[in-house]
């Protein structure tokens, strides 16, 4: 079973830049789709960007295009986030989550079975 925690979250000026880092354990992690979601207060959880256990295919929402980067070192059982030109609605609950065994990425939040403990990202604006 992976396991999953986040880091990189904090306080950034709107136009900049964070990386999220998200650390697994598990034997199965180079074999499972790997997904950055975010949760702002009073909205539903939202899938930001996704990526094959090979790093050969990803996605990404439509209001992050051109901005968030996912990449995945499956050597050191970690996936990034990196995000550029910050806005203020960027702001938000960042979760790592896994789909352990899945070969693309699941269409609906549940198909993640394992997820970490969440990081926060303020942008101020």
């Amino acid at each position: 079973q992976v396991q999953l925690v986040e880091s990189g979250g904090g306080l950034v000026q709107a136009g900049g830049s964070l990386r999220l880092s998200c650390a697994a354990s598990g034997r199965t992690f180079s074999s499972s789709v790997m997904a950055w979601f975010r949760q702002a207060p009073g909205k539903a959880r939202d899938v930001v960007a996704s990526i094959t256990g090979n790093g050969g295919s990803t996605d990404y929402a439509d209001s992050v295009k051109g901005r968030f980067t996912i990449s995945r070192d499956n050597d050191k059982n970690s996936v990034y986030l990196q995000m550029n030109s910050l806005k203020p609605e960027d702001t938000a609950v960042y979760y790592c989550a896994a789909a352990t065994g899945a070969r693309v990425p699941p269409s609906v939040t549940r198909e993640y079975d394992v997820w970490g403990q969440g990081t926060q990202v303020t942008v101020s604006s």
